[in-house]
């Protein structure tokens, strides 16, 4: 199965694939602050080309436990300058894959339009009741996280009897309704630190292949979150790099499509030796 997205064949199951996280954020729990003007946000997203990735992930309202929904307009008004004026730069930097974190319909067709080629709803369609028909009409790929509340109510909420039954219930659930509005590329995402505990996230990484076994490709985003702090003690997210690295090991070994990462070009390279271990993939820088 490949997709092809601006000349780009994404062969899924060949090799694991990167996307760069762009947060033209203020207030991310990992680099709130650094990209939320137009011009830094340029520059990193040339820097992420520069340093291997296939996909950049660009947001404007942050998803991190406890965060508020900003207003519509903020929203476009942080994203839709940085797709427009990442697709206006030079190659490669102008054709790369661009991803909008959104969980609203207006937001996704504002962005599609300007040049963004896949939509990334952590609520799956849930948030927006318009998103599955707008990315259906759209005709683009959506990933499907699975997630419990909101950002501001998930972590009251991870009480689970059958922590990965109720993922792929959730998942199978979400991907019924996306196939029913008339959207044809899904990805999925069992949502690693959404709704989860410590514990819940590393059960998660070692049960990736039964993910798999829904038949659509596995995005894993396990970037310095916060069960990686906890094994390492570690509070400060900048500093969860190596950890970052080993749960990215994990998801591919259990046969993980892309992984979604911050950390560049240190998870590009931890990402091609790990395929050349696991899938016998072996590719150029």
């Amino acid at each position: 199965m490949a997709w092809m997205v601006r000349g780009r064949s994404f062969d899924w199951g060949e090799r694991t694939y990167v996307m760069g996280v762009l947060n033209v954020t203020p207030d991310s729990f990992s680099d709130g602050g650094e990209f939320n003007r137009l011009e830094t946000a340029i520059a990193h997203g040339q820097y992420l080309v520069d340093q291997g990735v296939d996909v950049v992930d660009i947001g404007g309202q942050s998803t991190r436990p406890g965060s508020i929904q900003i207003s519509l307009d903020q929203e476009l008004n942080r994203v839709i300058p940085a797709i427009e004026t990442l697709r206006e730069l030079p190659e490669p930097y102008g054709s790369i894959p661009v991803s909008i974190d959104t969980t609203r319909s207006e937001v996704a067709k504002a962005a599609v339009e300007s040049g963004a080629d896949w939509v990334n709803d952590i609520s799956g369609g849930e948030f927006d009741e318009q998103m599955l028909a707008t990315v259906a009409q759209l005709g683009v790929p959506i990933i499907l996280m699975h997630m419990r509340g909101t950002p501001e109510t998930m972590q009251q909420l991870t009480d689970y009897k059958d922590l990965i039954g109720e993922i792929l219930g959730g998942l199978e659930e979400k991907i019924h309704k996306a196939l029913k509005a008339g959207i044809k590329e899904i990805i999925i995402d069992p949502g690693i630190g959404f709704a989860k505990t410590y514990d819940q996230n590393l059960q998660i990484l070692r049960q990736i292949p039964r993910l798999r076994e829904l038949g659509y490709p596995v995005l894993i985003g396990p970037s310095r979150k916060s069960f990686i702090g906890h094994i390492l003690n570690q509070p400060d997210p900048k500093k969860r790099v190596w950890g970052t690295a080993a749960a990215c090991c994990a998801a591919i070994s259990g046969g993980a499509d892309v992984v979604r990462v911050h950390d560049l070009p240190q998870m590009a390279e931890v990402c091609r030796v790990a395929d050349a271990i696991y899938r016998g993939a072996m590719r150029s820088p």
